[in-house]
């Protein structure tokens, strides 16, 4: 219930919760899948960790030398090559020798 004798600088979305306002109606929104596949390959000389769907959708980029690549390998063994006929499509922009040097982790759900 809102205070009749409001003064005019006070915002009506404040609850007196010291100037912060209320924080707005959460909508649910539907979650991603979850990440699948994480692939360790050379890019233009640097080394880069894409992470997949099990689609073989990218959703994510990243510097594969990040402290966030190694935890989440921490512990897994790779697949040595990337050059299967279902990362095609997801990597058709490396050289089969990138390719085939690339590390492929599957990771856990």
């Amino acid at each position: 219930m809102l205070c009749a004798a409001r003064a005019a600088w006070q915002d009506g979305r404040m609850n007196n919760g010291f100037g912060i306002s209320s924080p707005a109606t959460h909508h649910g929104t539907p979650r991603h899948a979850p990440v699948r596949f994480l692939i360790v390959i050379a890019s233009g000389g640097f080394s880069v960790a894409r992470l997949f769907l099990a689609t073989r959708e990218q959703v994510n980029e990243l510097d594969a030398a990040t402290e966030e690549v190694t935890q989440m390998t921490q512990g897994l063994v790779p697949a040595r090559s990337a050059s299967d006929a279902a990362w095609d499509h997801a990597l058709a922009g490396h050289s089969a020798d990138e390719r085939a040097a690339a590390e492929v982790y599957t990771l856990d759900v």
